[in-house]
């Protein structure tokens, strides 16, 4: 997204502050990124944070009231930029197939830094997305915080997915269970790759994952 200058727009239910209207709200997400990245969401703790940025613990609690928010923060943060992302590749391409292939290929693909923002660290942000997201949803409070908007960023990316594999295939019936299907299951073989590769047959080839859901995709809508 070279030359463009984008600005996400988070919930603000997510926060009890923006974290980017400061610089301190600024350096508590990246440097939770940083910290949940090297010691997973178990372990991590805001006077873990506060150390590492040399803050009180206060502080960050004047951002999030606990580090359950802030998870769904980062996710939604990471979806949102995302869309913006796709919304960049597929506008003013004609073709349903083609931004349907371009889609996928951002869903499934390893991430790249975006320059244009400087504060976060995409891949590390992914990598948490892929290892630790699952825990936002398994939670009691899940349905509250679905009707609050809170998993918003990622049904939106669903639903536009969605509305292109329609425009090929109107009659076909799963749509979101197939864009879940790919995103979900793209995140588990980068995970199988790295951690458990007796369960995946990815090789070398970084596209591997991004051709096989390709495949996928477009053999399921066709039948």
């Amino acid at each position: 997204m070279k030359n463009l200058k984008i600005h996400i727009e988070i919930n603000p239910e997510l926060f009890s502050k923006n974290p980017d209207s400061s610089e301190l709200g600024r350096n508590i997400i990246s440097s939770s990124i940083e910290l949940i990245n090297e010691i997973g969401f178990e372990l991590f703790t805001f006077k873990k944070l506060g150390a590492l940025i040399d803050s009180p613990e206060s502080s960050i609690y004047r951002y999030f009231k606990n580090k359950h928010t802030l998870l769904i923060y980062l996710t939604s943060w990471y979806w949102t930029w995302t869309e913006y992302r796709l919304v960049f590749a597929t506008t003013n391409v004609d073709s349903a197939t083609e931004r349907l292939k371009k889609s996928i290929a951002i869903l499934t693909s390893p991430v790249l830094i975006d320059d244009e923002i400087s504060y976060v660290n995409e891949i590390l942000l992914s990598e948490i997305i892929f290892s630790e997201s699952l825990k936002i949803y398994h939670t009691k409070n899940v349905d509250e915080e679905n009707k609050k908007g809170c998993f918003l960023a990622y049904k939106k990316i669903v639903q536009r997915v969605s509305d292109i594999i329609l425009e090929i295939n109107p009659k076909f019936k799963y749509a979101h269970m197939l864009v879940t299907t790919a995103i979900d299951g793209a995140h588990q073989q980068k995970y199988y790759t790295e951690h458990l590769p007796g369960l995946t047959d990815i090789n070398s080839d970084k596209n591997s994952i991004s051709n096989f859901y390709t495949k996928l995709v477009f053999d399921v809508i066709s039948k």
